[in-house]
């Protein structure tokens, strides 16, 4: 039976990642980069299709599982009745090629230990040819190379390699596994111990720079923590997430790769960025998004590659049966190729928010964004696909517009508090024919509500950001009343869906879990309202969803009470920085940010 997504930890170098589970199984895994096809993908398969397993070979009796301070090793513990044992697990930031490190190490008594490893590439479909080498075994399979090095001796057992050891109190027997292109001479080893003290001194270093000091504080450093992991630090882009097709619905086809860089993520990532005090990674994002949406604004994606690449074709994988029999497993994303009007929005307020924090774009950064509200001005009465990427007809979405707003309100407010050039007469004029538009056609008097796209008379859960983005001022009676609609017809057992998908038509069957960013969104809303005491109740049963070690997906399945979709999720981090520094008051909110400048 597949471990549930909860189940999981993290471990990565800012460049990849792996998830390990409570059993001790590395069940997803992509190497060199996050969006490789040399992958193990036990997770969406079954072990045959590739995993890296250490663990007692007695019966377990009892788990424990912790990072190692604010760092991003991890730490499994397992009681059995000979004694305890440990896996310390990490991957060493790298300088040149991956590593994934693996530490066995005695606790107590003596304890059989077990390692199964099964490499397979191209998503679990190739097997590779294995030969026994210095130290261990290399494994090889077109252009990619695996070497498992080992003091400990291994044998094949069918397609795997497996080895059977005990380790006493005190002993490490350590495994190191290192990818390298086939076509060039292999690495040479690593030392895990000088590694593994390498890698805890570089992350806590880190972590140590945050500068919130406010409540949960614990989720906060874990959460940053997971943003930079989530970082491919050669290029400055953030992926989304590090799996791809995590079921929204266990069993169902909603099913995506998230293993890209989202424009939308862009306004909440950079503030959650620099409010922590960590204003290197905000410029090497602001480098990237620059880097990525140069050229024509009227071929802005609304994600690429995590070098800034434009072609994400989207193809199914039949051979993977998926996780918990949720099909189909797909590879890219055909999203990237929608019209989504809300992503000019992020950018500017991006720009903009990374100027008032100092950051301050040079040139290039200003012409690009003239050319990107330019274009804006021509097509924000155009219909679109919307926030969530619908794959049914497009339409005029009112979120899609109140970015089309913001877009040309940043871009003012940029020209008008740091004396950029500017058709300003013209931008004003634009932005208020959108502000008009918005509150005639987006909102319902019969609800008292605004809507999830003209005359539609359905909720979006994106409506909350009305306030958030300053489009209207909290105590503006429409904003109360979106939110009191979003409570009545959106909230699951007290938490946000995105949108009620048995009655929208997104050209998908129905169904899918409560969207964590979307309730972050709800609390902030709460706290703006003034309601304080239901903003912290919130903000506390968001965070008391987060897994043994800190880590969110992106939804939450309230009736099995269970994460859902790809994990760990970026954006839910994100809200839950967010959301944590607005109770906190240690920073303004969000809104009060973009008011203030």
């Amino acid at each position: 039976m597949a471990l549930r997504i909860e189940d999981y930890a993290l471990i990565g170098d800012c460049q990849t990642a792996a998830l390990v589970g409570t059993d001790g199984s590395i069940d997803w895994l992509c190497l060199p980069r996050f969006d490789s096809d040399a992958c193990f993908a036990a997770l969406l398969g079954t072990p045959e299709n590739g995993r890296w397993k250490i663990a007692p070979a007695a019966a377990v009796t009892q788990t424990r599982r912790r990072y190692v301070g604010d760092t991003l090793v991890l730490e499994t513990e397992w009681e059995t009745a000979d004694g305890a044992v440990a896996v310390t697990d990490f991957m060493p930031v790298r300088q040149t090629v991956p590593d994934i490190v693996r530490v066995a190490e005695g606790r107590r008594g003596r304890v059989p230990v077990r390692m199964d490893l099964t490499l397979r590439f191209d998503y679990g479909q190739v097997v590779p040819w294995v030969r026994r080498a210095d130290g261990g075994v290399t494994a090889v399979a077109g252009p990619d190379a695996v070497h498992l090095r080992t003091p400990v001796e291994t044998r094949g057992e069918g397609l795997s390699t497996v080895a059977e050891f005990a380790v006493g109190a005190g002993e490490r027997v350590p495994f190191v596994l290192t990818w390298h292109r086939s076509f060039d001479p292999a690495p040479d080893p690593l030392d895990p111990a000088k590694a593994l003290a390498e890698t805890l001194a570089w992350w806590g270093e880190w972590a140590g720079r945050c500068r919130y000091a406010g409540d949960r504080r614990d989720l906060v450093v874990r959460s940053l923590v997971t943003l930079k992991a989530l970082t491919y630090a050669p290029s400055g882009g953030i992926v989304a997430a590090a799996t791809t097709s995590l079921p929204e619905q266990l069993g169902g086809v909603r099913n995506w790769d998230y293993r890209y860089c989202w424009l939308r993520d862009a306004t909440l990532t950079l503030l959650a960025l620099v409010n922590a005090g960590y204003t290197d990674e905000a410029r090497a994002w602001e480098d990237w998004l620059l880097r990525a949406v140069a050229g024509d604004p009227a071929r802005t994606q609304i994600m690429y590659g995590v070098g800034g690449e434009r072609r994400l074709a989207e193809y199914e994988v039949p051979w993977l049966a998926g996780y918990e029999g949720s099909r189909p497993v797909r590879v890219g994303n055909a999203a990237h190729s929608q019209f989504q009007l809300d992503v000019y929005g992020e950018v500017a307020d991006a720009l903009h928010q990374a100027r008032a924090a100092g950051l301050k774009p040079g040139a290039d950064g200003w012409a690009l964004q003239r050319a990107l509200t330019r274009h804006v001005e021509e097509v924000w009465d155009d219909p679109d696909e919307g926030i969530w990427e619908v794959r049914g007809p497009r339409r005029h979405f009112t979120h899609s517009k109140v970015m089309a707003w913001v877009a040309l309100d940043r871009a003012v407010k940029s020209a008008e508090k740091f004396g950029l050039d500017a058709p300003l007469d013209r931008w004003k004029a634009a932005r208020a024919a959108v502000h008009d538009r918005v509150c005639r056609d987006g909102f319902d008097p019969g609800l008292n509500s605004f809507v999830q796209s003209f005359g539609s008379g359905l909720l979006d859960a994106s409506l909350l950001m009305i306030p958030l983005v300053g489009f209207l001022p909290a105590d503006d009676p429409r904003v109360a009343g979106t939110v009191a609609a979003v409570e009545r017809h959106l909230l699951r057992d007290g938490f946000v869906l995105r949108y009620d998908t048995g009655k929208s038509d997104d050209g998908l069957p129905p169904g899918e879990g409560a969207f964590l960013a979307c309730t972050f969104w709800l609390a902030d809303c709460y706290a703006l309202l003034g309601r304080e005491d239901e903003a912290r109740d919130l903000f506390a049963r968001l965070a008391g969803l987060c897994n043994g070690v800190g880590l969110l997906a992106e939804e939450y399945d309230p009736a099995r009470r269970r994460l859902v979709g790809n994990f760990p999720q970026a954006f839910s981090h994100v809200g839950l920085v967010s959301t944590a520094m607005t109770l906190s008051r240690s920073t303004p909110t969000p809104a009060e940010q973009r008011k203030d400048t």
